[in-house]
């Protein structure tokens, strides 16, 4: 749970340095293919070569080019339909998309679990709930697919942590997660980028820095192996606590609109969500048969 409470710091500081400096002046695919190859850099120093058999490393290069370089083109590319604070509503549903992952990857269902994503659900709801327009059927499916990329690296990345049987640490294997991401961001940015959209001045150079070393480099290890800690539960709930930390620093920093009520009766939620996981459900969890 601190590997996860630390991203979700990170994250949402990340969320305001993108809106303000990054949105609309600099091509989003170049930015995350800069992120990729920043966070690539900082692993590869790390990486275990000839510990690492072959088909662990295509895995793991699949899942990061997943999770990141599919997610983020999806997500980009959803912002042509939709308004910021419709993109933010409708990732609410990552949760849920995490436990039922989890149970099909594990050939389990756990109702606790669904109930405690869905209860992060309803607590971000609140927060974010928005007027949305009317033609927003593309941008949804968009959202959802990057909602969906997302889980199934997240899921796929901790099932094969779990079940792999050498000493591999996670250190040692991550740099082949950013290198399927930076693949596929590359392939991106040769498509559909717009080279004309370049940083221009130091400040967005360092906002990039720093987004490629702390918010993609550190934040993404430090998630993804905190995901393989605790329950599917509490990940779930995590998971959507980077919206009401966004929003706060958002506020404090920047002095943004946001509705103290909602904001506190949303985090009210997700933090009984999390306490309901952590004293009821998960205890009941380790007590019942594999």
């Amino acid at each position: 749970m601190f590997y996860l409470s630390i991203v979700t710091i990170l994250w949402a500081f990340s969320f305001s340095l993108i809106e303000v400096y990054l949105a609309g002046k600099v091509d989003a695919y170049f930015a995350v293919l800069t992120r990729s190859v920043l966070a690539a850099a900082l692993f590869l120093p790390l990486l275990r070569w000839r510990d690492i058999p072959w088909r662990m490393a295509l895995a793991m290069m699949a899942v990061g080019g997943i999770q990141l370089g599919v997610m983020y083109f999806c997500l980009y590319q959803s912002f042509l339909y939709l308004s910021v604070p419709e993109v933010l509503l409708f990732t609410i549903f990552t949760p849920i998309y995490i436990t039922l992952l989890d149970d099909l990857w594990n050939r389990r269902f756990n109702p606790w679990y669904l109930v405690t994503a869905t209860l992060a659900v309803i607590g971000t709801g609140v927060i974010r709930l928005n007027t949305v327009s009317h033609d927003f059927l593309s941008g949804f499916l968009l959202v959802q697919a990057a909602n969906l990329c997302f889980a199934v690296g997240l899921i796929v990345y901790k099932g094969l942590m779990q079940r792999q049987k050498s000493d591999l640490t996670h250190q040692s294997v991550f740099a082949y997660f950013y290198l399927g991401s930076m693949i596929v961001s590359l392939l991106a940015f040769l498509l559909i980028g717009n080279p004309a959209k370049m940083p221009t001045t130091t400040v967005q150079w360092g906002v990039l820095l720093w987004l490629g070393i702390g918010a993609s480099g550190i934040g993404y290890y430090l998630w993804n192996k905190g995901a393989c800690m605790v329950d599917t539960g509490a990940l779930a709930i995590m998971n959507n606590m980077h919206i009401p930390a966004g929003l706060l620093v958002n506020l404090l920093i920047w002095n943004r609109d946001v509705s103290l009520g909602r904001l506190g009766l949303g985090g009210a939620i997700l933090l009984a969500s999390l306490l309901f996981n952590e004293l009821w459900v998960r205890p009941r969890q380790q007590q019942s048969p594999a």
